[in-house]
């Protein structure tokens, strides 16, 4: 199982650079960037998040809830009748649900391109945090717990990084 997800994470590493690459060199090359533009360049993380999902991002809607004994990450189609998106964010949060529980945060690494905060201590203390994936109406939610102080504080460290990220506008604060 290992093996398949870290050659599935090269595989996307592998296709962004192809890809990147190969827009370097031609209409992209041409078409100046606007200045506050984050999100349509090669270097961007949601071209890194739109391959290690599988879906894109503009057909989804990303929260990320900061709970007193954990939190948790909810994506759900923006259209009802778009199954394939809804199909493809529970895919994708089962995949992350198993991943993290394993201490494999490659994909919020990719995406991210750095170390997002809390996850050392979550690779760490892997044993004492639960990840559970439940379906919902339109996509799918991860519910993150944990009774363990340090790894409550190293979830919701890494639940605020991707609210700032993703600009979600989810409180940065435990509801």
């Amino acid at each position: 199982m290992k093996i398949k997800t870290y050659f599935g994470i090269a595989l996307l590493v592998v296709t962004a650079f192809v890809f990147c690459n190969t827009l370097s060199g031609s209409a992209s090359a041409q078409t100046p960037q606007p200045s506050n533009a984050r999100t349509m360049n090669c270097n961007g993380m949601t071209e890194r998040g739109d391959q290690a999902m599988g879906f894109s991002h503009t057909k989804a809607t990303h929260h990320f809830r900061l709970l007193r004994d954990g939190g948790a990450i909810e994506i759900a189609a923006n259209n009802a009748q778009d199954t394939a998106t809804r199909d493809q964010i529970r895919m994708h949060l089962s995949h992350i649900a198993q991943m993290f529980a394993d201490g494999n945060f490659n994909a919020p690494m990719f995406i991210h391109d750095q170390t997002p905060p809390g996850v050392p201590v979550m690779q760490r203390l892997k044993s004492e945090i639960k990840y559970e994936f439940a379906k919902t109406e339109r996509g799918a939610r991860v519910r993150i717990t944990t009774s363990n102080a340090e790894a409550l504080s190293a979830i919701q460290d890494f639940l605020r990084f991707q609210i700032k990220e993703h600009e979600t506008g989810d409180p940065l604060e435990v509801k």
